[in-house]
């Protein structure tokens, strides 16, 4: 089976700042009301963490600062992604060293490997650290698409255990089931289609919704993972029209509009990422409510 400690419901952790700078203690905050709020596991500096305009020295302390917030009681799935293969061995080197149970790694962007190249990327990394691999799909924003093909042969390396699929395609899910083993790890990357990856043999997903709402995508999870389709259908009722209002602008931008509304950091983020634009706001206000979002 699937390694059961990636399974479930893992926030996306945004980064929040203060006056330019990391806010630790926002950042804590954050991270306690999660774990409350019943989430499987914590993933800080991955896309949504606004990792690709953090220095190094800020992607290292936050991974680092997760690790000793969470003390244990879930796992944390540290970012590690980059489009330098050195780059990101030593972003692995890195949490391995603090303590990260796994790690999640973007498939490189702009650059556009081909199917060896991103092959032999993950392989180096596989190589050179002895963490288990989160591949993560996301080729609306990476322009680079990995294939399940590549993907089986990755499945067979002993520390790539398995991916965040942000396509949205759920036929590829099913096709990649087949071809990587019962023991590949099938995270959602999409929040909005997770219920039907979920219906195509995923194990759970890697939400940027539950930044906002941990109570209710924890409840979506636990009612699929206990066989009530039902419970879990009103629940995806309930969250969907937040799972679409939160990239009603550039993310995370709405979603950390949406935080400062719970009072729980501020909206700013770092350019160029623009803070939410003002006819957004309206939309996921009426979405936060409609998914009973509380601090």
């Amino acid at each position: 089976m699937a390694q059961q400690f990636l399974n479930g419901v893992f926030p996306a952790l945004v980064t929040p700042f203060r006056d330019g700078q990391v806010d630790e203690k926002a950042f804590e905050r954050l991270v306690e009301r999660q774990i409350a709020g019943g989430v499987h596991g914590l993933v800080p500096v991955g896309t949504t963490g606004e990792t690709s305009t953090l220095s190094h020295e800020e992607h290292r302390r936050v991974v680092e600062l997760c690790v000793q917030i969470a003390k244990g009681r879930v796992p944390v799935i540290a970012g590690a992604g980059s489009n330098s293969t050195a780059e990101a061995i030593g972003f692995m080197e890195h949490a391995k060293a603090v303590g990260a149970d796994a790690a999640l790694v973007v498939t490189p962007y702009y650059n556009r490997p081909s199917q060896e190249g991103l092959y032999r990327h993950y392989a180096a990394i596989n190589d050179a650290v002895a963490l288990p691999v989160l591949v993560y799909n996301v080729p609306g924003r990476t322009s680079v698409d990995i294939s399940n093909e590549t993907l089986e042969r990755l499945s067979k390396l002993p520390h790539i255990v398995g991916i965040k699929d942000a396509t949205g395609d759920l036929t590829r899910a099913s096709l990649q089931r087949l071809v990587c083993g019962e023991d590949w790890v099938m995270l959602s990357g999409d929040d909005p289609t997770t219920l039907g990856y979920l219906a195509h043999g995923g194990h759970g997903v890697i939400s940027v919704t539950a930044n906002v709402a941990p109570e209710a995508c924890s409840a979506f999870y636990e009612a699929w993972a206990a066989g009530d389709w039902a419970g879990a259908l009103a629940w995806q009722d309930r969250l969907v029209r937040l799972h679409k209002a939160l990239f009603s602008d550039a993310s995370p931008a709405p979603t950390k509009f949406a935080l400062a509304q719970l009072g729980l950091c501020r909206e700013e983020a770092r350019l160029p990422i623009a803070p939410c634009a003002e006819a957004a706001k309206p939309g996921i206000l009426a979405a936060m409510a409609e998914a009973g979002c509380k601090a």
